[in-house]
């Protein structure tokens, strides 16, 4: 068999299904098995697929019809451009956090001596995006999870930027020192009572402590606005990832922390995706 053929069986079995994506997935899973960039799988449909190749695709495609992500059966994600290794203890990256990314981008100086923080970086996946972006900048990434915290650092070694970040269990900002120049995070915001309620690949996968904000799903929010102050410089950014739901709350967290010229970004979708301010002292 060929690398076509067996895209076509993979992509026909999705379909079947009623995957969301059936394209997308078999041209990943397709890819990964065969060591070849998920885009070339379509170009190179006349390699050869050999026996290990087949056997692995389709032990993948029967764990696809089972229910599980495409990040968690290959235990890799893509955010960035970058690849990032998971595990059971760090939420999956999402396109849409890529948009935080951006906002920090282009609201920052590119100057040497730019310091921030990730506060619950699971994968370490903003703050190595960030390092790759900007060689002269110095992160800070803590989390809760002392494994989170060994997949972040194995990331951080294999982007090459484990020599300008440093890697600190934390709840929150409680070991952060003062003085940096921005504050990011995508913290776990979803109401408690909707946990549940998740999509299964979000609900059976992604660690709860990821997810769940607390009854309004606010408490992580207000945890890291208390600290804000005493971590960050005159003038220093936040920026969160927010549920869509949650602009007008977030925003008055912000200013009631002392932050000025709150602005909110949009996805592609119309929604408010993230938040973002200066802190006034």
């Amino acid at each position: 068999m060929h690398v076509g053929p067996l895209y076509r069986t993979l992509r026909d079995r999705f379909r079947k299904a009623g995957l969301a994506t059936p394209e997308l997935d078999a041209r990943i899973l397709v890819g990964y098995a065969a060591g070849i960039p998920p885009s070339n799988v379509v170009i190179c449909e006349d390699l050869v697929a050999t026996g290990e190749v087949r056997r692995r695709a389709l032990a993948y495609s029967e764990a696809r019809l089972e229910g599980w992500p495409v990040g968690r059966i290959l235990g890799m994600r893509e955010f960035y451009g970058l690849e990032f290794r998971l595990n059971d203890a760090t939420l999956e990256p999402r396109p849409d956090t890529e948009i935080l990314v951006d906002v920090i981008l282009e609201r920052s100086p590119t100057n040497r001596g730019f310091r921030f923080v990730d506060v619950g970086t699971g994968t370490g996946a903003i703050a190595i995006a960030l390092l790759n972006e900007r060689p002269a900048w110095i992160g800070v990434a803590t989390d809760i999870s002392e494994q989170a915290l060994i997949c972040a650092k194995h990331n951080a070694q294999r982007h090459m930027v484990h020599d300008r970040l440093l890697v600190a269990r934390s709840d929150f900002c409680s070991a952060v020192s003062q003085g940096l120049d921005c504050l990011v995070s995508n913290p776990p915001y979803i109401r408690t009572n909707v946990v549940n309620e998740l999509d299964p690949e979000v609900r059976k996968f992604d660690p709860v402590a990821a997810l769940d904000g607390g009854a309004d799903g606010l408490d992580a929010y207000r945890a890291i606005l208390a600290h804000s102050a005493r971590v960050l410089r005159k003038n220093g950014r936040v920026a969160f990832e927010i549920g869509f739901d949650q602009e007008a709350a977030v925003a008055h967290l912000l200013r009631e922390a002392s932050f000025l010229d709150v602005e909110t970004i949009y996805d592609l979708a119309g929604k408010p995706r993230v938040i973002t301010g200066l802190i006034a002292k």
